[in-house]
């Protein structure tokens, strides 16, 4: 099992975007992968929320990492997260 390590630019998004580290792994190590536009990977994987976000409740938060794929690791490019 490759290692899976954010970006930067991923990693500015955390708190921002409300996605954890570990559901970006998750999404990735159980999700099914398709193809993203310059040639990386997308996945997308729904949790269950049942809190607010900005003010505004949601049962549902979807967690959808861009990524590439190396040798030896995943390497995530950014995250996208919903709420609905």
């Amino acid at each position: 099992m490759k290692p899976v390590r954010l970006s930067a630019h991923a990693r500015g998004y955390l708190n921002k975007r409300g996605f954890t580290v570990a559901e970006v792994e998750e999404a990735i190590r159980t999700s099914s992968w398709s193809i993203a536009d310059r040639e990386r990977l997308q996945c997308r994987k729904n949790f269950s929320f049942n809190q607010e976000w900005n003010g505004k409740f949601y049962t549902t938060k979807q967690v959808k990492p861009i990524f590439v794929e190396k040798d030896t690791e995943i390497i995530v490019v950014t995250v996208y997260t919903y709420y609905f």
